[in-house]
């Protein structure tokens, strides 16, 4: 049965129409019928993913062709999600590397293609987007085969087969022609050609646990490749945790898929990716293996987080008011389902507190995702600046760095490199390209939080900046950034615009006339680097008597919409940001003006 399967994983950068050759796939494939409107994407089936553009959850589609079952695993194209990558290549024997025929490979492929050459993958090599004129097919595969040798494939790897596609048009071919091409067939015949089928054994059964999802109706389910053996539904089985511990357990239902759902079926053999039922609390990492003799496979191992934030109750005076879970219960138990499936996520309680929570993470897009998963699902709570995760090795303090890669116009690039240099970043190459500047840095990651929101205006709004974890390196010492002062609400009330006016010459404000505010809550940004207390509450007394000049209204400026990710960049040490399914509300630490006078003082 497992010579008729094929695992295959599908690897892109960020907009390189990874989930748009998946979709074609699914469409042409046997017997698959979908009553989805042909413009949504199917694979893309997470609001956040959708809004987004990004593929941050993996998921599975399975597909048949010829008498073979091909079970497809749609990868994060992004760093942060790096968790979620290391784990689908323990579940895949073979990838799809997807490039833009006008781009070639990308940063983010680099880092997950690595990740496929360590695991011992076969690569077939899809170049897409053939149809835009800016194609360059030679120039492409030449940088493709170059990052081939650049990440250590061995000879085997490096002789990877070529295709060419246009996903968009769902055709695929060997040649470079769009006319030559009538469907994405050579796709499928290249994976079942090239693609190995699963690895088995003739072993006690043997399950690895690379997912975990929830099912209201089902709870965990646990979703992983079935290495050895056959698993039966009511089948009992014993659980074996990353630490060795052995617990008996029964399967409740055994799940495969079928196009995009999960199909209940009595047994499931070797070589098939597998979703069960009925053990709880399972984790990723974990094995399930046969009840009499049990045999732990490896567990998978993932990097460390480099990133930390403090998450904790909300104790603005508006606590409470705005979302549905609010208490640190609540909170903890969001906190404590989302490790099971995301394992590159850990948390701590902080010491002496049951309302705060240290989350450490893989970059800060990996943390503001799970916030706004949070606020999106009733949270309300708040949260601190991030900070980066040192270590110590050989006696010496270590930090982790990033390797930068950044396009952005010509006449910007002054700006950018003055501003990496001053956060300490080493700039490796550099090369411009009509018109536009192509540079890689090695920044520390402390240097690299609150510079985005930065890099977006000095490029207005034209530059790409894309990050993968280097590693840690010795500590660079203090780095110093840009401060920002903030325009705090002297009192509570509801803003006027009269307040608004007079506080406008001060800075750039954050929120417009009759928003509820409170003492200590952070207006707007001053335009010194020094805090300043505004009354934008204040009411303009009428009087009988006119003066020269009445009537001149001064100009009010609209304020700034800040998102989700520029709250978070924004962070001073001592600033919070509030969340709440509502609003997102910056403020500091201490609301009252005494008790920041009096925390400086003992600084």
């Amino acid at each position: 049965m497992s010579a008729q399967i094929r695992n295959v994983a599908i690897i892109a950068h960020v907009d390189h129409g990874k989930t748009t050759l998946v979709d074609a796939l699914l469409r042409q494939s046997e017997a698959f019928a979908t009553k989805e409107d042909v413009k949504n994407l199917i694979m893309d089936s997470n609001e956040l993913e959708r809004e987004r553009g990004i593929t941050i959850f993996s998921k599975n589609a399975s597909v048949k062709y010829k008498g073979y079952k091909i079970n497809i695993i749609d990868t994060p194209g992004h760093a942060d999600f790096g968790g979620e990558v290391e784990r689908i290549m323990s579940m895949a024997n073979g990838v799809l590397l997807l490039v833009d025929a006008k781009d070639g490979p990308m940063p983010q492929t680099k880092f997950v293609l690595k990740k496929a050459l360590e695991a011992g993958h076969k690569v077939i090599v899809v170049i897409n987007k053939i149809d835009v004129p800016e194609a360059r097919v030679e120039w492409v595969l030449d940088q493709t085969f170059g990052l081939f040798v650049d990440l250590g494939a061995t000879d085997e790897q490096a002789e990877f087969p070529v295709l060419y596609a246009s996903a968009i048009n769902g055709k695929a071919g060997k040649e470079a022609d769009l006319s030559k091409m009538t469907d994405i067939t050579p796709i499928f015949d290249a994976i079942i050609e090239h693609v190995p089928a699963p690895i088995t054994s003739d072993a006690p059964m043997q399950m690895h646990v690379v997912n975990v999802i929830y099912d209201p109706y089902k709870g965990q389910i646990a979703i992983g490749p079935l290495k050895s053996g056959a698993i039966k539904k009511l089948q009992k089985v014993m659980r074996i945790t990353t630490d060795g511990e052995k617990v008996p357990s029964e399967v409740a239902f055994v799940m495969t898929f079928d196009g995009l759902a999960r199909v209940e079926v009595p047994e499931s053999t070797a070589g098939d990716i597998v979703a069960i039922s009925g053990i709880e609390p399972i984790k990723i990492g974990e094995t399930i293996a046969d009840f009499a003799q049990p045999v732990q496979l490896p567990t998978i191992h993932i990097d460390e987080p480099t990133v930390k934030m403090s998450f904790s109750v909300n104790t603005s005076p508006f606590a409470g008011t705005e979302g549905e879970f609010s208490t640190a219960r609540h909170i903890k138990a969001r906190l404590e389902r989302e490790i099971l499936s995301d394992v590159a996520l850990q948390v701590k309680s902080a010491e002496g507190t049951d309302s705060m929570f240290t989350v450490f993470g893989r970059g800060e897009l990996h943390l503001s995702i799970l916030i706004e998963k949070m606020l999106r699902e009733g949270y309300e709570f708040q949260v601190g600046k991030p900070q980066v995760i040192f270590t110590e090795k050989d006696g010496k303090k270590m930090e982790p760095f990033e390797d930068v890669f950044i396009e952005c116009p010509e006449v910007a690039t002054g700006t950018v490199i003055e501003k990496l240099s001053k956060r300490k970043g080493e700039m490796k190459d550099m090369r411009v390209e009509n018109g536009t500047a192509h540079m890689h840095f090695l920044v520390s990651t402390r240097g690299l939080i609150g510079y985005r929101n930065a890099y977006l205006t000095d490029t207005k709004g034209e530059g790409i900046i894309n990050t993968i974890f280097h590693g840690y390196l010795p500590h660079l010492g203090e780095i110093i950034t840009e401060h920002h002062g903030s325009l705090i609400a002297h009192e509570s009330g509801v803003s006027t615009t009269y307040g608004l006016m007079g506080a406008q010459g001060r800075g750039k404000l954050f929120i417009g006339p009759q928003v509820k505010v409170y003492e200590g809550m952070i207006v707007g940004q001053h335009s010194r680097a020094e805090d300043l207390d505004v009354n934008i509450c204040k009411e303009k007394h009428l009087t009988n008597i006119r003066s020269a000049g009445e009537g001149v209204a001064d100009a009010y400026h609209a304020p700034i919409q800040m998102s989700l990710e520029e709250s978070i960049e924004y962070l001073g040490d001592d600033d919070l940001l509030e969340v709440t399914p509502k609003s997102l509300r910056l403020r500091k630490m201490n609301l009252r003006k005494q008790d920041r006078k009096r925390g400086k003082k003992a600084q």
